[in-house]
């Protein structure tokens, strides 16, 4: 299994990922959003596939893919600390700026 921050790295994944968050979607529609060969798509899809943020379901001759929404959960409480920090440090900011405008005046 591989990390799934190493898929969300790529560009072209964190697409693929934008228009399966819309809605379920085979390899060839996904594809048709893109101006390269479609094994290009599907090597990307395997990446996400291999990180387990998407899954695959097989309708008649069609493979539909979608989102597993848990597993981006888990990207999104790691991220979540780093935005508390950087909301901390833009606080701080803030305050700074406003002791100096008083200084100012």
């Amino acid at each position: 299994r591989r990390d799934p921050f190493q898929a969300i790295a790529d560009p072209t994944r964190r697409a693929i990922l934008v228009l399966l968050a819309a809605q379920t979607m085979t390899a060839g529609a996904i594809a048709d959003n893109f101006n390269v060969a479609r094994p290009t798509i599907s090597k990307h899809m395997q990446v996400l596939n291999e990180c387990e943020l998407i899954s695959s379901t097989q309708k008649g001759r069609e493979i539909y893919y979608e989102l597993k929404i848990e597993r981006m959960k888990e990207i999104d409480t790691w991220l979540t600390q780093f935005k508390k920090i950087w909301e901390d440090r833009y606080n701080q900011l803030d305050n700074l700026l406003s002791i100096i405008k008083k200084n100012e005046q």
